[in-house]
Parts: structure tokens; C-alpha cells; sequence
């Protein structure tokens, strides 16, 4: 009972606006992070990288506006797949860190609002 107690007085209970800034700020630093380790030499993964924080920055957008349950599952899907991206791809270090960390910080925040949303009728 404390521990329900204190994840309520955390926020934890409840979806929460600054989730879905978080998650767009990730996506905003996963569509940058090629340029910022000067990782130019795969456009293909660029590309597939820009698309993927895009779609993150979108649906985080989405959730504000609309909060429905398949942004959030989509959500943790481009997280997932920001882990396993640079091992598809075979670049390494250090992008490859920073894209396991975005993912892992998607797909977490993405774990969060399903389960504070698990008890809430949401179309979708």
C-alpha cells in the first residue's frame, strides 16, 4: 500500500504531459544523432534514423492531443527498434550507445503509459 501511495505522489499512476515532451525530445536528439557523431558515410541508416525519430516525435505529439493506446504500442515498437538498429546496420560506437540509450528511454516511457493507461477505456 506505501508503494502505491508513493508512486501516487510521483505521478506514476497517472499518463502525464511530461511524458510525451520527453518522448518527443528523444526523437528530436534520435533524427540529430548521425550529425552529431558525424556518422555520414551510411545514408541508408540516416534515413531509416530521421524516419524513426520522426514517427517518435509525431506520435509523442499524437498522445498529447489524442491519447490512444496504439500510438503508445507503435511507440514502443520504434524504441525496440532504435535498440536493435545499429546491430541491423553493424555501425558502432559511440552512436551505437546513443541509439540503445533513445530506444531504451522510447520504449520505457512508451512500458510507463501503457501501464498507467491499462485500467482506462481508450478507443484503439
Amino acid at each position: 500500500m506505501a508503494t502505491l501511495d508513493r508512486m501516487e505522489s510521483l505521478g506514476l499512476l497517472k499518463h502525464r504531459r511530461w511524458e510525451d515532451v520527453l518522448s518527443m525530445i528523444l526523437g528530436a536528439a534520435i533524427i540529430v544523432s548521425p550529425l552529431w557523431f558525424k556518422e555520414t558515410s551510411m545514408p541508408t541508416m540516416m534515413a531509416v534514423t530521421a524516419l524513426v525519430g520522426a514517427a517518435i516525435v509525431v506520435l509523442s505529439g499524437l498522445e498529447q492531443i489524442f491519447l490512444r493506446r496504439w500510438e503508445e504500442i507503435l511507440s514502443l515498437f520504434l524504441g525496440i527498434w532504435m535498440m536493435v538498429q545499429p546491430f541491423v546496420f553493424q555501425y558502432g560506437a559511440p552512436l551505437r550507445g546513443w541509439h540503445v540509450a533513445f530506444g531504451a528511454g522510447v520504449a520505457a516511457l512508451a512500458i510507463l503509459e501503457l501501464w498507467q493507461d491499462r485500467n482506462r477505456s481508450l478507443d484503439g
